[in-house]
């Protein structure tokens, strides 16, 4: 049987069952987090749940590491309390890919030469540097943002602007520029995690952590390293369309005439949006459907069969052995 992958709008939705030779293997980057006082919770969970996530996906990609000023119990914004791993002193440089300054609103901005002296070691290793809430002021009182674009709160704006003459601070909820990741925001801490974790390890990750973190931005929004880029809105109301009639799926005819639009025009705006035709991009939505409704409900195989738009199960089994590399049958069922 002819193996068949998924395209990138939909691989992402089932990376995590994909066992094989659609996933690769690569080594383990190590990410370490500075947690100082007062620093906000929501931010670094964010930041690490997309981490945990990626893994979740795809085994080992990121190892996680917690590290203090003076290696003692540090408390969040929230008032709950976290042990780091270890101390600054102790920190091994040597094995982070990513290191990220935690503050918070109430994060006292205070320079530790010992923080300075550990965030100009980590910049001369080439380790990428970010920073959270008021994190980039850290960064920046560091000298690390000379000539940089960042982002942080706006509570602290202005003594970034007056610590760094040279930055271009701006009002975005997360700023990427070269090897400097700066977030303003839980929200932001998510989008610039995601971002260093697309110029790794590419898109498919990136939707597939999106597709479970936040699978409402996920639907007609792909989340790219360098472009926000939204599908149209004539192929945006044709993948409505298809998500709304997987049992009784429409024709490519059917599709053009309610959005008002060409074969030609709507195969165009696949091909240029979402890297694949209209037809596959329908079966592979029907199929991710049939994947989730083999695991989480008590369904028969013919009946999740017709509940995807197969004429026939041996049709249905057939489509399914050449994307998942295995047949329904073999489907594990989650829900017993």
């Amino acid at each position: 049987m002819e193996r068949r992958f998924f395209s990138g709008a939909i691989k992402g939705k089932n990376l995590l069952y994909l066992k094989d030779s659609q996933a690769t293997t690569v080594p383990t980057a190590n990410v370490g987090f500075v947690l100082l006082e007062n620093f906000s919770l929501p931010a670094f969970t964010q930041a690490l749940d997309t981490l945990v996530t990626a893994n979740l996906l795809q085994a080992e990609l990121f190892a996680t590491h917690t590290f203090s000023l003076d290696g003692a119990e540090v408390v969040s914004d929230l008032g709950i309390v976290i042990r780091p791993d270890r101390d600054l002193q102790t920190t091994p440089l040597e094995s982070l890919q990513l290191l990220v300054i935690c503050g918070g609103l109430r994060t006292p901005l205070r320079m530790s030469p010992a923080l300075v002296a550990l965030l100009k070691k980590a910049a001369e290793r080439g380790i990428a540097l970010a920073g959270l809430w008021n994190g980039a002021w850290f960064l920046g009182r560091a000298g690390l943002l000379e000539g940089y674009r960042c982002a942080i709160h706006p509570e602290h704006r202005p003594a970034l602007a007056e610590a760094v003459k040279n930055s271009q601070v701006t009002s975005e909820s997360y700023m990427v520029d070269r090897d400097r990741y700066t977030a303003a925001s839980p929200n932001g801490a998510f989008y610039m995690v995601l971002d260093w974790i697309g110029n790794l390890h590419g898109k498919a990750l990136v939707d597939g952590i999106v597709d479970i973190l936040a699978f409402e931005a996920s639907r007609f929004k792909r989340v790219d390293p360098k472009l926000h880029f939204k599908m149209t809105a004539p192929l945006r109301e044709v993948v409505k369309l298809m998500e709304a009639n997987l049992e009784e799926p429409l024709d490519l005819v059917q599709l053009c005439t309610y959005v008002d639009r060409s074969r030609r025009q709507i195969e165009r705006l696949f091909r240029d949006q979402l890297g694949t035709s209209p037809l596959r991009y329908y079966l592979e939505l029907r199929l991710t459907e049939g994947r989730r409704l083999l695991q989480h409900s008590s369904l028969t195989i013919v009946e999740v069969a017709l509940a995807c738009g197969f004429v026939s199960s041996s049709h249905f089994s057939k489509c399914y052995a050449s994307y998942f590399g295995h047949s329904p049958s073999k489907e594990k069922r989650l829900n017993n």
